[in-house]
């Protein structure tokens, strides 16, 4: 459990970032035979920015993303994204199957159905 919520407290706090290479240094020239190679350890050297100027730097334990997650309210074929619209939900729920957060703020309707069934 402890390791959910550390995870979730992470999640909740993530920062979008984009990646910054200018910092990486420009190859020496060299006069001999063999084409210079970027040492391995430096290959993947570069620097997160936050996206938004404001904010400062990730830390190294901080939970970062590239790109912002797609909508899920509404239909997208090309990601594979089914939407919203139809779905029914539960009034009562405050998960992800409750009304408020399925129906994107759009609004919903509510049926009362009364269900008889024989006992046994």
């Amino acid at each position: 459990r402890s390791v959910g919520d550390a995870l979730k407290d992470r999640f909740d706090g993530a920062s979008r970032v984009m990646v910054s290479n200018t910092d990486l240094e420009t190859p020496t020239q060299r006069n001999d035979a063999a084409p210079h190679r970027v040492p391995r350890r430096d290959r993947y050297r570069f620097q997160l920015r936050p996206h938004n100027p404001d904010h400062k730097s990730p830390g190294s334990k901080d939970l970062v993303y590239l790109e912002p997650s797609p909508g899920f309210c509404e239909k997208n074929p090309r990601l594979g994204i089914p939407g919203t619209h139809g779905r029914a939900c539960n009034d009562t729920s405050i998960g992800v199957d409750g009304c408020d957060l399925m129906c994107c703020g759009r609004g919903y309707r509510t049926e009362t159905m009364f269900v008889v069934e024989r006992c046994n």
